[in-house]
């Protein structure tokens, strides 16, 4: 099973430019991006079958990632 890459930086490569910038100069993006960045570890982890979870968990921990993925993604747009 290949496992996706949804880190931002894959999932917004034409906003490469605008995310270096709010994460170094957003406090609250910045946040956000380590959150988003650790759920989407977390997820990787799950599916590589290195760590074992509910089903009902990893989809938890997956709609959370989108959740934060669409914040971004709002901030990322208006920025």
């Amino acid at each position: 099973m290949t496992i996706e890459h949804h880190d931002l930086h894959h999932e917004f490569p034409e906003m490469q430019a605008q995310i270096r910038n709010l994460k170094m100069n957003d406090r609250h993006f910045a946040r956000l991006f380590d959150e988003y960045h650790d759920l989407d570890r977390e997820v990787r982890k799950i599916e590589e079958l290195v760590e074992a979870a509910s089903d009902e968990r990893l989809e938890e921990l997956k709609m959370r990632r989108v959740h934060l993925k669409d914040e971004l993604y709002d901030m990322l747009k208006n920025h």
